[in-house]
């Protein structure tokens, strides 16, 4: 097995640009996963590992073995290097390089007449995305959909913060615009969460093929989304402030949806 000992190695150069830069990930179609379990995740999902760099100390050739009987290029690497490449400042010894998927709209796929799709518009901060593709796999949603996207969905915040949900879910991002003709393409009722002639969001039903559409705290939804919607939701406020986070938020409205499913 090959083994790396230097920071200064190319190669770790290389996996350190990609760790840091969305330039370089896009470039490369490539991106650092950390973490047995999210390493886990990837491969269940279909993801292909380039490479796979073990810390001996922190985890062994046979708990290599047991998470994969796949061949994929290994590489021993030192402490050093595993601390110039590691995100997380808790660490179990194990990194992988694998190849991103492609995520236009066009590659979703649905196994059901009634899709149920999470839509989040230009989320900028990588913790409110990862929370929002866990609550997308936890109501066991057909996909998330993230509109003008302002960062990549493969940026290693993302990763921790959706503690492996990027992998889990049917990912695909794109324009408002173009969201908004797919969505009408496949006869998908669009619910957006916005105040503007809103109704709450318990009287709606949510059976039939749903896209539920959040937008972010500080600006909400634009008016192309607002004006295509097939109706504007409300979550009700009890106290002084009038919006919540966006993926509190997500989680109430979806797992309406589920529970209105389960009860149909």
């Amino acid at each position: 097995m090959k083994q790396i000992t230097s920071p200064q190695n190319s190669l770790i150069k290389q996996l350190a640009q990609l760790k840091d830069k969305s330039r370089e990930r896009k470039k490369t179609s490539t991106f650092l996963i950390e973490g047995k379990r999210e390493i886990s995740l990837a491969l269940n999902g279909g993801y292909k590992l380039e490479t796979i760099l073990i810390y001996p100390e922190l985890f062994s050739i046979q708990q290599l073995k047991d998470l994969t009987n796949q061949q994929i290029n290994t590489i021993e690497i030192s402490k050093e290097v595993y601390q110039k490449l590691a995100y997380r400042e808790t660490t179990e010894g194990i990194l992988a390089v694998a190849k991103s998927k492609s995520l236009m709209l066009d590659n979703l796929t649905f196994e059901t007449n009634a899709p149920l799709i999470l839509i989040a518009e230009a989320p900028e901060k990588p913790g409110n995305i990862g929370a929002l593709l866990r609550t997308a796999d936890a109501a066991n949603a057909d996909a998330v959909i993230i509109a003008n996207p302002k960062t990549d969905i493969y940026n290693p915040n993302i990763v921790r913060s959706s503690v492996g949900c990027v992998f889990t879910n049917q990912i695909a991002t794109g324009t408002t615009s173009e969201i908004v003709s797919f969505l009408k393409s496949k006869n998908i009722n669009i619910f957006c969460a916005a105040l503007q002639a809103s109704t709450t969001y318990t009287t709606q039903d949510y059976t039939t093929p749903s896209a539920i559409v959040v937008g972010t705290e500080a600006t909400g939804l634009s008016t192309e989304w607002l004006e295509n919607a097939t109706q504007n939701i409300i979550i009700p406020m009890q106290g002084e402030i009038d919006s919540m986070n966006v993926s509190v938020a997500a989680g109430i409205l979806i797992f309406e949806a589920v529970r209105q499913r389960k009860f149909k």
